[in-house]
């Protein structure tokens, strides 16, 4: 058993001689054993996760062998989270990274931090660790100092030791055996000065890759244990098929075969070994009958669809008065339906014990949202049900995750006692994992007689870009049972973070603007949060049109910019990138374009620029990005090199959206089913180089990364592309044919 997966018990910590057991699951376990802990009076703000969970015992644990275990609610995804909390823990505890273990997501032993989404994972358990570290630091100097009776001041504190001036010392695990850390964090820390630092600021290893790069226990993939089975759900092969008649009796029959589960559409087979349940689910299959109908638009017509879907208008932002001129622009934006595409398809695994529990491994982003929509959906009491969460392989939003947690928990309601494994086909990810939505986009600017935006504005068309459980209804089990649960209702919310309006309010100085959201409570398609979710769209829209804007002002585009921009730090970005770039050289060869791209991601995270470089074929339309050079300010940095490979992927996927992703289909079924119908960007096509730039801001607020590039780099390349051809093009992706019909024309 890893350490991950071990058990925090009673009788482990009695066992302790009385060592300081601070973790999330003893608080609840038995506080009865503790003493009474009083919260602050009034309660005052915590910084980041600490205010929803706020004991130090939420996040800590020494024990009285010298071993320190870490907590945090958010889920490693493949942002290299797990490294970076554990340099922020490390930092502030005075000891090494390897000295500690991190728990990551599990709802019988971490704190609830929601969902891990939004580039927050820094911003909200990064500061509640780092603080509750410090705070533990103190208490244990000062613990020490009464011991050898002398002044904190006087002790240092380093490789889990307190040592004073004259050689004394005591390991942590000897000072915590008679402390009790059942006490609220206070509301600051004294956090270690950033010329202090040792750890935070270093490019540490990942320690999430060599399992990955060894064949080990990387992904929930992975996950066997004793006595596990494997399961294929059979999904319907369009959104409002009925299942009509199935007869299971050739499945039933067939070698390994245990089970065949049917609750009204669903359905599903449970064998011994996987490739049985493969040969098993084709059988019962074909043996379905589904009874079908139209419930899908016309995909030529979907900007008029978007607009018909509207149902009510709020704004966003609004500042002085629009005015209209000779020096106008106005202009339609368009993004199609997008998916994950998430290298390995949809996976978990859950078993139903003997006592009545459910435990369920998943890739899911939120363990805790996961449990509360499990067990309403199987109407179980969710202190029954243990949420544990293990990678999968690629994610970046509202994928699969969950669905299969559902399938797996339901098939093991029915198939009880061994673990049930279920792995989703790749036509099944293709065709009924929760898209990121469908986007329209008007603008209409002016400038004035000095070249400076007089008016702007802005109309977006989009949903709330999240149906994340949130209830039984947003699983696809729940949906297809006989009795099927419905996704709640979504509701228009405009908050500062955004959603299907993220980033729609420019960052730019402009009087004079407008920016409204039309909101669209239902889409065709299943729809959920895709990376950055309409920050993508809006910022491509936003930055083209500033790019036009420019062009009509005769002005530079990056001293356009610079010129309707007064946040420091964002002129700071965009001014690195562009001399990094060589934004001022000279002009670009024939069929050749560069491009800008610039946003602050939500208009109160990370400040990110790009700049890029394009070559066009004229006569077939391909487009392929030579160069990326970007800047980024991301706050306070931890590990530079995460920091590095979250702006990079980030900018390669979002070339790969803007370039060539989009699902098709017809009015009844998905036909994008595969990566031959729904291409991504391949190897041949990925930049010569790619260029990452940070920003050293010691002592700020981490601000987060790891979806700050794709607005900037959609728009960069589209940029790009209207600098090589000379023509504007407005609806993504810009495929082949759009570029060659946009070259015939230009």
């Amino acid at each position: 058993m890893s350490i991950l997966q071990e058990e925090v018990t009673r009788r482990g910590v009695i066992a302790g001689t009385g060592a300081l057991v601070v973790s999330f699951s003893l608080t609840r376990a038995f506080a009865q054993d503790l003493p009474p802990a009083t919260p602050l009076t009034p309660p005052v703000t915590l910084p980041g996760s600490l205010d929803d969970e706020r004991f130090l015992d939420s996040w800590i644990r020494i024990d009285a062998d010298n071993s320190i275990t870490v907590f945090t609610g958010k889920a490693e995804l493949g942002q290299g989270i797990r490294t970076a909390l554990l340099q922020v823990a490390a930092e502030e505890l005075d000891v090494k990274p390897e000295d500690i273990v991190l728990v990551t997501a599990d709802t019988g032993r971490t704190p609830n931090e929601g969902f891990t989404a939004g580039s927050q994972s820094m911003q909200n358990s990064g500061t509640a660790i780092r603080n509750a570290a410090a705070q533990v630091r103190a208490l244990l100097l000062s613990e020490a100092a009464k011991r050898f009776a002398v002044a904190p001041a006087e002790l240092k504190s380093e490789n889990r030791t307190v040592l004073a001036k004259d050689g004394r010392s005591l390991t942590y695990g000897e000072l915590v055996s008679e402390l009790m850390l059942h006490v609220e964090a206070q509301p600051q820390s004294t956090l270690k000065d950033p010329g202090a630092l040792r750890v935070m600021g270093k490019s540490l290893p990942r320690v999430d890759i060599p399992a990955k790069v060894t064949g080990g226990q990387a992904y929930v993939h992975d996950l066997r244990l004793d006595g596990m089975l494997h399961a294929r759900v059979v999904l319907p092969p369009s959104p409002a098929a009925e299942l009509s008649e199935v007869d299971a009796s050739a499945a039933e029959a067939m070698p390994g075969v245990v089970s065949v589960v049917r609750d009204g559409n669903f359905l599903a087979v449970v064998a011994e070994k996987e490739f049985q349940t493969v040969n098993a689910m084709r059988t019962l299959a074909a043996t379905a009958r589904w009874q079908e109908r139209e419930s899908l638009p016309d995909q030529t017509d979907l900007p008029a669809e978007l607009q018909r879907l509207e149902r009510e208008v709020g704004t966003v932002a609004e500042a002085g008065v629009l005015s209209s001129g000779d020096n106008q622009f106005e202009a339609t934006f368009m993004r199609p339906y997008q998916i994950h595409g998430s290298i390995g398809p949809s996976c978990a695994v859950a078993q139903m014990k003997a006592d009545g529990s459910l435990d369920v491994w998943s890739h899911t982003q939120g363990v805790y949202p996961d449990r509360a929509a499990i067990a309403e959906m199987l109407a179980m009491p969710e202190e029954k049900v243990h949420v544990i969460h293990m990678e999968g392989s690629g994610c970046y939003g509202h994928n699969g995750a969950d669905d299969a947690a559902a399938d797996a928990a339901l098939i093991a309601t029915k198939v009880p006692g061994r673990p049930i494994r279920v792995q989703w086909m790749r036509e099944q990810e293709h065709s009924w994992e929760p898209y990121g939505p469908a986007m329209l986009m008007k603008v209409n600017a002016s400038l004035d007689r000095a070249g400076r935006i007089a008016s702007w504005a802005y109309d977006v068309w989009s949903n709330t870009h999240s149906t994340r459980p949130g209830g039984a209804g947003a699983l696809l089990a729940a949906r297809h049972k006989s009795q099927p649960f419905q996704p709640k209702p979504p509701e228009l919310n405009i908050t500062p973070s955004g959603n299907g309006d993220r980033n729609a309010n420019p960052l730019y100085a402009i009087a004079n603007k407008r920016v409204l959201w039309h909101f669209l409570p239902d889409m065709p398609l299943r729809v959920s949060a895709l990376r950055a979710l309409g920050a993508y769209a809006n910022v491509f829209a936003i930055e083209s049109t500033i790019d036009e804007l420019a062009l009509m002002a005769a002005v530079d585009p990056v001293e356009f910019r610079l010129h309707h921009m007064e946040d420091p730090r964002a002129r700071a970005v965009i001014e690195l990138a562009a001399e990094r770039f060589g934004w001022n050289g000279p002009q670009m060869p024939k069929n050749r374009g560069r491009g800008f791209g610039f946003a602050r991601y939500k208009n109160l995270a990370a400040y990110l620029a790009v700049a890029m470089e394009v070559e066009v074929e004229r006569e077939t339309g391909r487009v392929r990005v030579v160069r990326a050079v970007s800047a980024i300010d991301s706050g306070e940095i931890v590990n530079p090199d995460g920091i590095r490979n979250q702006t990079e992927g980030g900018i390669l996927q979002s070339i790969s959206w803007t370039l060539y992703e989009a699902v098709a289909f017809d009015r009844t079924r998905i036909t994008s089913t595969d990566w031959s119908s729904y291409p991504i960007l391949r190897f041949a096509s990925v930049p010569d180089s790619v260029e990452v730039h940070i920003i050293e801001r010691p002592g700020e607020p981490f601000l987060g990364t790891g979806e700050a590039a794709q607005g900037p780099a959609a728009a960069a390349v589209a940029n790009a592309i209207r600098n090589a051809i000379g023509k504007r093009l407005y609806d993504l992706p810009f495929t082949r044919d759009r570029v060659r019909s946009a070259v015939g024309h230009a």
